[in-house]
């Protein structure tokens, strides 16, 4: 006798609760900006990262200036990991801890 397992095609989303976002975060650099390589080992932490997914409660609030896809800077204290993809680059972030968007100039 043999249990077979319901097919479950859903697709599988996150989506950040209270003032929160989700962000990818950028690659860390292995290079310095004077073209110097780093060892593996050794990497410059990045702190920016693209917004993912915006909390209701952000997108309905004026005083955060800030779109899915905008180019953020975030400080990671309390950036929480979701284990969602192999190479571990979301992060669930408190609003608070963006402290800055990239804009381009017109």
């Amino acid at each position: 006798m043999s249990a077979t397992k319901p097919k479950n095609d859903a697709f599988e989303t996150v989506e950040p609760i209270g003032p929160r976002v989700l962000i990818r975060k950028d690659e860390d650099k292995k290079t310095t900006k004077s073209g110097i390589h780093l060892p593996d080992k050794i990497e410059i932490p990045t702190l920016t990262g693209r917004i993912v997914t915006i909390s209701a409660q952000v997108e309905h609030d004026d005083d955060y200036p800030i779109r899915q896809y905008d180019r953020v800077l975030f400080n990671p204290k309390e950036a929480i990991p979701v284990d969602f993809e192999g190479d571990n680059r979301l992060f669930v972030v408190p609003i608070e801890n963006i402290v800055a968007v990239f804009r381009k100039g017109d």
